[in-house]
C-alpha cells in the first residue's frame, strides 16, 4: 500500500497574497522574501522540503469549490498512489504534470477537498 511520506506544502487563498505572506513572515517567522508569496518551511534532505505559499482568492489551482487552502503531500510513487486512489473510488484528475523538481497529481477527498500529490525527483 502506498503511503504519504510527508507534507510537501501548505497553500492558502488570500485577498492580497503578498500582504498575507508578509504578515506570516513578520508575525510567525515564515521564511518568505519581501517580494514573494512563498517560502520553504523545512528541508531535511533532497526532496524533503515543505513549501508555504499564498495564492489569489480567484485561483483555480485549488479546484472548484470554496476551499481556502490546499495541502500537498509527498509520495514515493505518484502513479501507484493515483492508481490506488482510483481503485478505492476516489475522484482523481487524469492530468499529471512533470517538472525538473518532480511530478504532480491531484485528487479530491470524500468531502470535496482537493489535494495535491508530489513525487520529488
Amino acid at each position: 500500500m502506498e503511503r504519504v511520506m510527508g507534507i510537501g506544502g501548505v497553500f492558502l487563498k488570500a485577498r492580497n497574497p503578498k500582504t498575507l505572506a508578509a504578515w506570516y513572515r513578520d508575525h510567525l517567522g515564515v521564511p518568505v522574501d519581501p517580494d514573494q508569496t512563498h517560502g520553504v518551511l523545512a528541508s531535511s534532505g533532497p526532496g524533503e522540503m515543505t513549501v508555504w505559499s499564498t495564492f489569489p482568492t480567484d485561483t483555480q489551482y485549488f479546484g472548484p469549490g470554496p476551499a481556502t487552502f490546499m495541502v500537498n503531500y509527498r509520495v514515493k510513487n505518484l502513479d501507484a498512489m493515483l492508481a490506488q486512489l482510483r481503485a478505492a473510488g476516489a475522484q482523481v484528475e487524469d492530468k499529471v504534470e512533470d517538472y525538473e523538481y518532480g511530478r504532480f497529481g491531484w485528487a479530491t477527498d470524500p468531502e470535496g477537498n482537493r489535494f495535491e500529490l508530489w513525487e520529488p525527483k
